[in-house]
């Protein structure tokens, strides 16, 4: 095969009480990425209307498939189309998607060289670039799909969870909100108490996913840390989460570092009511936003 097209799904990560180590993956919105074999250099084109740079060096995609290529000493290049539906800056894993459909695709035109775990540490070449900071909380679930725990990135160690047949619905107030510039309000020093509390919610919630529990899954969704810090930059924040909580949601917060939100739903009917509470309280803001109800995905970045 000279082409291979992918489809790389939007990302939550954090889930609340897992920064930078949770994450689940949604079946939409998603980004489609075609890498086609070409004579030398890596080349890379946007089918939409976002801006992104095309140089290699400076796109994501680019820089996960240059750092999978030299790790194999590979010779030749690649062409990469990229028709984006998650936007850059919206919190739901934008940078990862681009990324992972890139070197997901080029592995399967190299025969499945590389495994999954190995894929993973490309794309973070290309998180360095998006965010300045080595995480993988958007990557692991794009690339496994269903709900991750990256419990290392020294050495790379990702965990999927089982989880509940539950749905997403998520608010993207159409503003950005840089990943770098939301990390570098994070506070440098945690009290103890509070992060006693965060690692409770935690295993809580890793447990909850893995019983069914979802009063539990609730209960867990709690932020002592990050959201008091971040929640500032993204307007109606506190309003949409009391409406959508009244509206039967399980519980949610800040989708990474924003400014989408997100809350969990035990059913479709029930994600179709939050969506209407949100649209209620952002309608009366003037600010364009967008609404997204969905399970979670099954699988991760994925050839169609």
């Amino acid at each position: 095969m000279d082409q291979i097209t992918v489809r790389a799904p939007a990302t939550i990560a954090n889930v609340v009480c897992g920064y930078d180590c949770l994450g689940l993956a949604l079946e939409h919105p998603f980004d489609e990425i075609t890498v086609r074999r070409s004579r030398s250099g890596i080349t890379i084109s946007h089918h939409d209307d976002f801006g992104l740079p095309t140089e290699p060096e400076k796109n994501v995609a680019g820089v996960a498939l240059r750092a999978m290529l030299d790790a194999g000493g590979i010779d030749g290049g690649m062409e990469i189309e990229i028709t984006k539906h998650i936007k850059p800056g919206s919190g739901l894993g934008s940078s990862a998607a681009s990324s992972c459909g890139a070197v997901v695709a080029a592995n399967r035109l190299l025969g499945d060289r590389y495994s999954k775990l190995e894929l993973v540490e490309f794309v973070m070449q290309g998180e360095m670039v998006a965010s300045g900071a080595r995480h993988a909380d958007n990557v692991a679930p794009c690339m496994f799909g269903g709900m991750t725990l990256v419990r290392s990135t020294e050495p790379m160690d990702i965990v999927t969870l089982a989880h509940p047949s539950i749905f997403a619905t998520v608010i993207h107030p159409q503003i950005e909100i840089k990943t770098s510039d939301a990390r570098s309000m994070l506070p440098q020093t945690v009290p103890l108490k509070d992060a006693t509390r965060q690692w409770a919610n935690l295993g809580a919630f890793v447990a909850a996913a893995s019983q069914g529990d979802l009063r539990l899954l609730g209960r867990s969704m709690e932020d002592v840390v990050v959201e008091p810090a971040r929640k500032a930059l993204i307007p109606k924040f506190d309003e949409v989460k009391e409406a959508s909580l009244a509206a039967g949601a399980l519980g949610g917060g800040i989708s990474g570092s924003g400014p989408a939100m997100f809350m969990l739903c035990p059913d479709a009917e029930t994600a179709s009511k939050v969506s209407e509470a949100m649209r209620l309280v952002y309608e009366p803001t003037g600010i364009d936003f967008k609404l997204y109800c969905s399970p979670i995905a099954g699988s991760g970045a994925r050839i169609i």
